[in-house]
């Protein structure tokens, strides 16, 4: 029996400012693009991972969420205090001169770290740290 990621979700409170990110700066597809009951859910992935997506959504996908629960997620996003999403790469100094480039706002420059990986970290549209490694 084995178990996989298949799909993991990243809030955002703007999806086209997210898709100039994820897509435009970490050359990521765009799979599927819906709306339901004004909410939107956008999924990209890594051309080389056709079987893990990412869901890019509203900081509370809930339809019957109280304005309380949405204005609290809303914070806590702008805030960068929702978790962030660490991405692999086989070169982390290319690939942060590719997203820096496109203005994405830069946390950390490419660094070698004690616990054997060489990495980076941006802050994406919405304020998620997204962290690039490499390992060494």
């Amino acid at each position: 029996m084995s178990i996989n990621v298949s799909t993991t979700f990243i809030a955002v409170d703007d999806h086209d400012k997210a898709l100039a990110f994820y897509r435009d700066a970490l050359g990521f597809e765009v799979r599927n693009d819906v709306g339901f009951e004004g909410m939107r859910w956008v999924t990209v992935g890594s051309p080389d991972q056709p079987d893990v997506d990412v869901v890019l959504e509203p900081p509370v996908a809930d339809p019957n969420a109280s304005d309380e629960d949405k204005e609290a997620a809303a914070v806590l996003l702008a805030k960068g205090l929702l978790r962030g999403v660490i991405l692999s790469t086989d070169d982390v100094d290319a690939a942060f001169e590719q997203v820096r480039a496109t203005g994405a706002e830069v946390l950390q420059e490419p660094t070698d770290q004690p616990y054997g990986v060489r990495d980076c970290a941006f802050r994406d549209p919405a304020g998620n740290m997204v962290r690039l490694n490499q390992a060494q």
